[in-house]
């Protein structure tokens, strides 16, 4: 690496101004210094970015897109240890999670690459006496990837893959707390001769520059986000003056509702999987434990004991469940987040910061359980973004829909039933864009990705996420040899 984490523009390392320092959140160390981004880097990147669509033979060959596509894979796969090491120590995140994460790019990368081949063609008929007329999807042309902190890698690859597979070119914002991993990801990009200087660039930021810029400007003709409900709604404000495309997955409060029939010995394990997992910074976060009253008192004291046991660690901890998050302010907001419900609430588990012993140098945070009656209160209705549960009772089915859906968020949701017939009733009804049943975090680079309601809306992964880079072009040709009738 540099010596100093750079910004890669244009076929370029380049990097200037401030340098600040990436601190591992799980002892507080300086993992290593990069240069700060902003406006000038994105304006630098969408220029030559606009330059590439125009000049290069990118946007209209599918088999180079292809090739770069899969090479990048090989690329990324010959470095998944290193990438995934200094992944977790930037964010805290198990190395075993970021072993996951990295590997599971170059299988979506894999897919981008298949669909630049299968997934360019229209449709042509003859709609009139001599009149041939054709689609042609067509790439939007400068693609704006927004991505953030919690699976850089994984939610870059999967907005990144189907922009260049669809022939766009791409800039991509990643966030200053992966810095150093961030130039590991753009030393991949660099070592893939198949793709043009100007067709991939990418920056960091810890500020508020860079990421507008590519939302106001004109060269950018579409936006994929990854993040808060709040900013998303600013974006979607901001991008209202030029009219380009918006992607948004945006914040998620999962549901997980327990029917008295379900295997309690895979539910609890797998609730308690849900909230750990990420350290609890997971749009998809099992933040939501709805239980049927029959099996409540049960699912209440296994639950609690359950999360009670759960062992916190740095990433390289290979007994840990639980790593930190992703700073100390953040820890001391998530607590204060779990004291605010204590007093509408009963707690089940009063978690923490973690403050004494050899995990006190860290942002860790104990989890934390809360009982609550009503769903209109915050801890339901704001996402916490850290290893915290609500425990909440329905007495029927349409208790049940109803207090899933009780909230402005729509990403992803858990049935757990004996019953499938009956798991799959109930999952009809909850608006969300993911309903896993008898599971949770099931995801395949095969099937899309999406929200509805507050959680956004665009797909990505599977065969619609090429589409969502993607404009159809209508061509009408007459031949006036023919007669009309």
């Amino acid at each position: 690496m540099n010596t100093i984490a750079q910004h890669w523009i244009n076929g370029e390392w380049t990097g200037s101004g401030s340098v600040l320092e990436s601190i591992n959140p799980a002892d507080g160390t300086v993992v290593g210094s990069f240069y700060e981004g902003g406006e000038a880097e994105a304006s630098a990147a969408v220029d030559a970015a606009a330059a590439a669509f125009e000049t290069t033979a990118w946007a209209r060959t599918p088999s180079l897109r292809a090739t770069a596509l899969s090479r990048l894979a090989d690329a990324l796969e010959a470095r998944v240890p290193e990438v995934a090491a200094m992944l977790s120590r930037e964010i805290g995140k198990l190395l075993g999670e970021t072993m996951w994460e990295v590997s599971g790019a170059v299988g979506w990368l894999r897919y981008a690459a298949a669909t630049a081949r299968t997934q360019n063609a229209g449709r042509a008929t003859e709609t009139g006496p001599g009149q041939y007329t054709h689609s042609v999807p067509e790439p939007l042309g400068v693609a704006g990837i927004i991505s953030p902190w919690n699976s850089p890698v994984m939610l870059t690859v999967r907005a990144l893959g189907p922009a260049l597979a669809a022939g766009c070119t791409a800039v991509v914002k990643l966030p200053a707390q992966t810095a150093l991993t961030n130039e590991l990801f753009a030393q991949v990009l660099a070592s893939v001769p198949e793709i043009p200087a100007g067709v991939v660039s990418v920056f960091t930021e810890s500020g508020n520059t860079g990421a507008p810029f590519l939302v106001s400007s004109d060269k950018v003709a579409v936006i994929n986000y990854t993040g808060s409900t709040p900013v998303g709604r600013r974006i979607a404000a901001a991008a209202s003056t030029t009219l380009k495309r918006l992607g948004l997955e945006l914040g998620g409060k999962a549901p997980m509702v327990i029917l008295p029939d379900a295997d309690l010995d895979m539910v609890i394990p797998t609730v308690v999987q849900s909230l750990v997992l990420m350290n609890g910074q997971f749009c998809c976060t099992g933040s939501r434990v709805l239980v049927h009253r029959d099996i409540a008192d049960q699912v209440r004291t296994r639950l609690t004991s359950a999360l009670a046991e759960v062992r916190l660690g740095s990433g390289d901890d290979e007994k840990a469940q639980l790593g930190p998050v992703i700073d100390r302010a953040s820890a001391e907001r998530v607590d204060a987040i779990v004291e605010e419900a204590a007093s509408y609430g009963t707690v089940l588990l009063r978690g923490g910061v973690v403050t004494d012993g050899p995990l006190a140098a860290g942002a860790f945070y104990r989890p934390s359980l809360i009982e609550v009656d009503r769903t209109d209160v915050p801890i339901v209705q704001e996402e916490v973004f850290g290893p915290v549960q609500t425990f909440e009772i329905f007495d029927d089915e349409d208790d049940a829909v109803a207090k899933a859906n009780a909230t402005i968020y729509g990403l992803a949701a858990s049935v757990f039933s004996a019953d499938s017939m009956k798991a799959r009733r109930i999952a009809r009804r909850i608006r969300t864009g993911t309903v896993w049943i008898n599971t949770w975090g099931a995801i395949s680079e095969d099937f899309e990705e999406g929200g509805v309601k507050g959680s956004g809306y665009g797909y990505l992964c599977g065969p619609r996420a090429i589409e969502e880079f993607q404009a159809l072009k209508v061509y009408v040709e007459q031949d006036h040899t023919q007669s009309a009738h």
